[in-house]
């Protein structure tokens, strides 16, 4: 009857740490987001100023895929297609080849 009350306090423990955990991170995301917005990205800080020092203007990519979800639909065709070829070729991917030695072994 001891241990079943203590693990059940225990467990209720370890729910009580996992609770805590998970809030203070979901608040510390929030922050460093809050914090992100203000600091702006390396083409921004970087690239953008000496391409104006050097007197070159920032161009707009011929395929923006800022816009809609046209680099979620390239990632998803590029796994499409690998997965396609690792599952053509799975045995040859997976299963261990004879070293030359024992190929020459067993031909004997």
């Amino acid at each position: 009857m001891i241990s079943q009350k203590s693990e059940v306090g225990s467990r209720k423990f370890g729910m009580f740490l996992l609770l805590c955990f998970l809030l203070f991170t979901m608040h510390y995301s929030l922050l460093t987001s809050a914090l992100a917005a203000e600091w702006g990205g390396v083409d921004e800080s970087v690239v953008e100023k000496y391409a104006e020092e050097h007197g070159r203007a920032a161009v707009d990519p011929i395929i923006n895929t800022d816009q809609g979800d046209l680099l979620l639909f390239v990632f998803l065709l590029a796994g499409t297609v690998g997965g396609f070829i690792g599952g053509y070729y799975w045995r040859e991917l997976m299963e261990r080849r004879p070293e030359k030695s024992e190929h020459k072994r067993n031909l004997a």
